[in-house]
């Protein structure tokens, strides 16, 4: 599997920017990689840069990683949170920073790490525990794509009012037809670019472009639980956003999360509901 560019996406690609990691997630990543990595050292990398380690501590001490006693250090965030569950955020944190916000996108890191928390959540309920941390940093990157387009094309508001009334899969068609590129195409070489899991890149890539994803052989087994899990974080945060509405996205590949996850639609119900 690849991630294929058009001659227009390369065009198109030569003007767009595509952050590269920053040099603190760099050295963070090669140290936590280690079979024992020196917790020392990961401290004073992410202290090294200010911005990061203060956000850092303003999320673990947020709602979603509460604790009785406020964080008040990166030892103590290390100590607490354990490396495994901060190497995700790290990289979000580092992700969110580089990309910066965008007042034009209200709200936009606020749903995307709504998103990461219901797809963290929905792993463990499905008894796919080891994913947990994989899909909890899938919710926050999947959709990076779209700051990123946003920044470079003034007309790219059209596409987010066309996704709002009709949903995302629609609107990514015509990203295409006006851009020649896509917010998945973007967010899966920022992916790449960041050394995420081959499985989590593909899942990006192939997020609009689901029909027959299950059968096709492009996804292996993780892949596809992690699109699975994905797709059910979307749309619990869809129907929390608007009860009111149709989660068209939702209804394109509903039966098919329902096949491979083994369950009927009353089960996946009842997981919604908790």
């Amino acid at each position: 599997m690849s991630i294929s560019l058009t001659t227009d996406e390369k065009a198109i690609l030569s003007s767009v920017s595509i952050p590269p990691r920053p040099e603190v997630l760099l050295k963070f990543s090669e140290e936590a990689k280690k079979a024992e990595p020196n917790i020392s050292v990961i401290s004073n990398i992410l202290q090294s840069d200010v911005a990061i380690s203060a956000a850092i501590l303003q999320v673990v001490n947020s709602a979603a990683f509460r604790r009785c006693k406020e964080i008040e250090s990166i030892d103590q965030a290390i100590m607490t949170l354990g490396l495994k569950r901060l190497v995700p955020l790290v990289r979000a944190v580092a992700l969110q920073s580089t990309i910066g916000d965008d007042p034009k996108l209200s709200n936009f890191w606020d749903s995307q790490t709504e998103i990461a928390q219901f797809s963290a959540s929905i792993a463990s309920k499905l008894n796919k525990t080891t994913l947990s941390n994989h899909a909890y940093m899938l919710g926050l990157f999947h959709f990076v794509g779209v700051p990123i387009l946003n920044q470079h094309f003034a007309e790219y508001s059209s596409i987010i009012e066309l996704a709002n009334q009709a949903g995302w899969d629609h609107a990514a068609d015509e990203e295409v037809a006006l851009f020649k590129t896509s917010h998945t195409t973007i967010g899966a070489l920022l992916a790449q670019q960041w050394g995420l899991p081959k499985a989590m890149i593909y899942v990006i890539y192939y997020l609009h472009d689901t029909e027959g994803i299950f059968t096709s052989g492009e996804l292996d087994q993780s892949g596809l639980d992690l699109m699975s899990i994905l797709k059910l974080a979307r749309h619990l945060q869809f129907i929390k956003s608007n009860p009111e509405n149709t989660d068209n996205e939702w209804a394109n590949i509903v039966d098919d999360v329902v096949d491979h996850l083994g369950c009927d639609e009353e089960e996946l119900t009842e997981l919604i509901a908790e």
